[in-house]
């Protein structure tokens, strides 16, 4: 059976974000196993306000293979737009995406949805209904709880029940729903009341054909990634100064987010501009070789209840590169430190984020050992080629009615 998908998603290439190159290398590989894959996103958004705006209501080209309609949506010309951009952001995408995929009906039997924003099921739902085509929801993570833990939404507010009402009827109408983790299928099977054999995993993964180790090393800690609310920082960067006490070592972050100017104070507060470095963005093929010539890579997320299921690409990433990596916050990051041996984790504490690191430079043999493991690991497990392979037979299952 030949696959005809359509993929709505609001990040695809040239956005530099996480799931941007994910979606892409998704996209790419199921080309390559003999889908017709269609790509409906908007316009180069991400980071906010580094793309000109484009009021073109859309433009088409066939990247590897993948037929790709960027359309026209809100842009935030901010890097950090007010609340009437962002709702512009993420409701005007979603609703002209419906129009399109209508347009388009003839030309896929599979609709696929990528969230977060939380709006992106909504074109799923709207063509599943109209079109009867199989909906597959892909859900990165769970917003709603992250959002209430954060401070950003309001427990059994309104707000809440509306938006939980909105994922309920996403999840009871899709045909299947992804997940990155084994604990985000949990919650969602036990918060909205879905069978658990209709959510399968789909992991973040890597493409381990572009990041490889590099013999070449630098002494210096890399984080590469959004740099937001969810991500323990500052304690990694007040570490980093008590480090420096003892051995030099710098600590790049690379990357964009919402609270990179507080953490930019902070280091002129601290007084150590000379050893943390803030990078843009980059592109996607020169953070490689950035992530592979250093010495350990960071991923540390805050120890919420809400981000237990959280498992970032960039520690995939950190182990393809043949780093190893070392992350605070607590549930799938602990099993994964267990079944790899490729990192370690700490408590979200500055003394014992200093110590680890300190015995990690002292350990140049452990370095080396955890690097190797973390690479073979996602070579086997990891690789995105598998994980389009694994995804396609799942889509097979549900289109001969073998998934029940």
């Amino acid at each position: 059976m030949k696959c005809r998908i359509l993929i709505m998603t609001q990040h695809f290439p040239p956005d530099n974000s996480g799931n941007a190159s994910r979606i892409y290398d998704l996209s790419r590989n199921l080309v390559e196993l003999g889908c017709k894959v269609i790509v409906i996103s908007p316009y180069p958004t991400f980071p906010h306000g580094k793309f000109k705006r484009i009021w073109k209501r859309y433009s088409y080209g066939d990247i590897e293979g993948i037929k790709h309609y960027k359309i026209l949506s809100w842009q935030p010309s901010h890097k950090d737009p007010n609340f009437a951009s962002r709702v512009s952001y993420y409701l005007t995408f979603p609703l002209h995406a419906i129009l399109w995929a209508l347009l388009k009906r003839k030309e896929y039997d599979i609709i696929v949805t990528s969230s977060p924003p939380i709006f992106s099921g909504l074109p799923g739902f709207i063509t599943k209904k109209i079109t009867r085509k199989k909906w597959f929801f892909d859900v990165r993570d769970l917003w709603i709880d992250a959002a209430i833990e954060l401070g950003f939404l309001k427990k059994n507010s309104f707000f809440e029940k509306i938006s939980r009402f909105y994922e309920r009827i996403c999840y009871h109408n899709c045909d299947m729903i992804t997940v990155t983790t084994e604990e985000i299928k949990k919650r969602i099977a036990e918060t909205y009341n879905i069978s658990i054999e209709k959510i399968i995993i789909l992991p973040n993964g890597v493409d381990t054909k572009l990041f490889k180790p590099s013999s070449v090393k630098n002494n210096r800690l890399i984080y590469a990634g959004n740099i937001g609310h969810a991500q323990d920082l500052e304690k990694i960067i007040l570490s980093v100064k008590k480090v420096n006490k003892k051995f030099p070592l710098e600590f790049y972050l690379i990357g964009d987010g919402d609270i990179k100017n507080y953490l930019i104070e902070l280091v002129k507060k601290e007084g150590v501009e000379n050893i943390i470095f803030f990078t843009d963005t980059l592109d996607r093929e020169k953070i490689p070789k950035v992530i592979a010539e250093s010495l350990i890579g960071v991923a540390p997320l805050k120890d919420l209840a809400s981000l237990r299921y959280a498992i970032p690409t960039k520690v995939y990433e950190y182990m393809s590169c043949g780093i190893p990596f070392l992350a605070t916050g607590k549930g799938e990051m602990e099993y994964l430190i267990k079944v790899s041996r490729a990192g370690i984790l700490v408590e979200n504490d500055i003394n014992l984020i200093y110590q680890k690191i300190i015995n990690l430079i002292k350990n140049k043999k452990m370095i080396i050992g955890m690097g190797n493991n973390g690479r073979q690991f996602v070579e086997k497990y990891y690789d995105r080629r598998k994980i389009a392979e694994d995804f396609l037979q799942n889509i097979e299952k549900v289109v001969s009615n073998e998934w029940h």
